[in-house]
This record gives structure tokens, C-alpha cells and sequence, in this order.
């Protein structure tokens, strides 16, 4: 007799389940670029209240009010993103075979995106306060974060009890602990320069009250740091201290750093023009995936048939 719940045979395989990590991935990346868009056309304040467009609409009154329509186009994106959360809690659910540990970090999806959807709710009542809209950005990272933890795992063989092993010697992985920090520190340094530059998304916004030279040149700062640390990680790892794996995402790392560098230095002197603003936030985004990438890369699980054993010239076994 045929099941009354459908669903409840589906069954989705490893490498359809990854394929459906990455879109997801994709789109919460995607939806920072447009919600960048959104305060780089001065459209923050393009629909008035929050959930509906205006007290009496769920969308503009006019097709022919950009702002409205730019606001209200980026909010039903917010909903197709989190389909694609939906997506990848049900498809967690029905991998074959199954991954509980990819189902928990699946439900983290929806929450961030849920989350932040309700802050956005805040920078329209409180009319792009500069720090909810910074708090919006660094919700995003968070849901970004998830997503990448979650790819990455959904590509390993599921381990044996959770145990993994280190796959670089414990000066590479306290040297890498330090690149989370530096990178957040670069991020959020980031978000106060732009807190204080001229794209507020609406003209009626408050800035906050720095000078915008003095918060890029410690913006700098951070990023020359973080740079000269990722280069000296790179070095232990080529020479043997960690697994083949590791230094190639290191030199991932290196090359979007220095190209989100780039694109930082040119906006400053061009005047900060609206379109490498909107690259500098894609930039943003694709240094954290590659410092989350370099992180994840620092262990692999021990296979439930295999052995504890670290690789060659690395250190020994250790648990996650």
C-alpha cells in the first residue's frame, strides 16, 4: 500500500545534499550584495515600516517608486534564501545515509536567517541607526559562517564516534586560531568605516561620529596585519608543518585577501563609488569563507574502518 506521507520515503544522496549546501551558501552570500545594494541607492528607507512596504501595503503604492520597489524586492529575496534554508534542513533529513550531525547544523540555517530578518525589521523602525545596521551585516556573516561548516562537513565521510585528527602540528593550528580573531577584527573595523562613510541608504540617516579618514587608516591597519599573519602561517605550512590541504586554502586565503585590499584602497581614493562598495561587501564575505575554509582544514574525521593515525608529517591524532 502507498505511504499517506510521501515525503517520509524521500531520500536524498550525498552529493545532491551538497549541491544543495552550496546553493545555500550562494544565496546568503548573494543577499548581502543586494542588501548592500539596497543602502548604496538610498533605498534603506525605501519602505517605511516592517513587514508590509507601507502601513497600508504589503508593497510600494507606485511601481514607479525605485526606492520603494528596491527595498521591497530585496525583502522577497530574504524569502527565497529562506527556502533554500528549508531546503537544506529537509535534505539533511532525508540524506541516505544519514548525517545527524549535518541535520543539527542545518537547523542553525533558518534561525539566522529568521533572525536577522527581524533586525532588518529594527533598521527600518529605528531609520538605519548605524549600529543595527551594522548588526545586520554581522548576522549575515553568522548565518555565512553556518553555511560554510556545514558544506564543508556535508563533503567529509561522516567520522567514527565524532573523533577527527589534526591535519598540521599545533604551532599551525594556534597560528590559525589568531586568523579568526584578525579576521574579525578587519570585519569590524570594516562595518564602523562604513558606519562613518557617505552611504548611510538614506539621506534622513545618522552616521556615526568618526572621522572617516581616521577609522580607514585603523581599517588599514588591521588589514596589513592580518595580511603579514596569513603570510607567516602560509610559510609553516609550506614547509611541512601542515597537510597539503591546508597550505593550498592558506594561499586561497592570501589571494582574496589581497584582491579585497585592492578593491578596499582603490573605493578610498576613487571617492568610494557605489559599485566597488557593493564588490568590497562580496569581498567581505569571501575572506570569511576562506579563513572558515582554512579553520575547517585543520582536521578530517577518523573513518569509522580507519585508523587514529595523523598524516604524514603532522601530528598526532587528536579529537575534535
Amino acid at each position: 500500500m502507498r505511504s499517506p506521507l510521501p515525503f517520509a520515503t524521500r531520500r536524498v544522496t550525498p552529493a545532491t545534499y551538497r549541491r544543495i549546501t552550496r546553493a545555500t551558501l550562494a544565496s546568503l552570500v548573494f543577499i548581502m550584495v543586494t542588501g548592500a545594494a539596497v543602502r548604496l541607492t538610498g533605498s534603506g528607507l525605501g519602505c517605511s515600516t516592517w513587514p508590509a512596504c507601507e502601513p497600508d501595503s504589503l508593497t510600494p503604492r507606485s511601481a514607479s517608486d525605485v526606492h520603494g520597489m528596491v527595498e521591497f524586492v530585496n525583502r522577497l529575496i530574504t524569502g527565497v534564501v529562506m527556502l533554500f534554508t528549508a531546503a537544506a534542513v529537509l535534505g539533511a533529513r532525508w540524506l541516505r545515509p544519514e548525517r545527524p550531525d549535518l541535520f543539527r547544523w542545518s537547523l542553525g540555517l533558518p534561525l539566522w536567517v529568521m533572525g536577522n530578518a527581524v533586525v532588518g525589521a529594527l533598521v527600518v523602525w529605528l531609520e538605519l541607526s548605524p549600529v543595527s545596521v551594522v548588526g545586520h551585516f554581522l548576522l549575515s556573516l553568522g548565518a555565512v559562517w553556518n553555511a560554510v561548516v556545514l558544506h564543508e562537513r556535508a563533503g567529509e565521510p561522516p567520522a567514527a564516534g565524532g573523533a577527527r585528527r589534526r591535519l598540521a602540528i599545533g604551532a599551525v593550528v594556534d597560528a590559525c586560531r589568531l586568523l579568526l580573531p584578525a579576521a574579525a577584527l578587519v570585519v569590524v573595523s570594516g562595518t564602523i568605516v562604513t558606519g562613518s562613510g557617505p552611504h548611510a541608504g538614506d539621506e534622513r540617516a545618522d552616521r556615526l561620529d568618526f572621522a572617516v579618514g581616521d577609522v580607514a587608516r585603523l581599517h588599514g591597519i588591521a588589514v596589513i596585519l592580518f595580511l603579514g599573519l596569513t603570510l607567516a602561517v602560509l610559510s609553516m605550512a609550506r614547509r611541512g608543518d601542515a597537510a597539503p590541504v591546508v597550505a593550498r586554502r592558506l594561499g586561497e586565503l592570501l589571494a582574496v585577501l589581497v584582491a579585497q585590499a585592492g578593491v578596499g584602497y582603490t573605493q578610498y581614493f576613487l571617492g568610494v563609488p557605489e559599485v566597488l562598495v557593493a564588490v568590497h561587501v562580496l569581498g567581505a564575505a569571501l575572506v570569511w569563507i576562506a579563513v572558515m575554509r582554512v579553520w575547517l582544514a585543520l582536521s578530517e574525521p577518523v573513518p569509522a574502518t580507519g585508523d587514529a593515525a595523523a598524516a604524514p608529517g603532522v601530528a598526532a591524532a587528536a579529537p575534535a
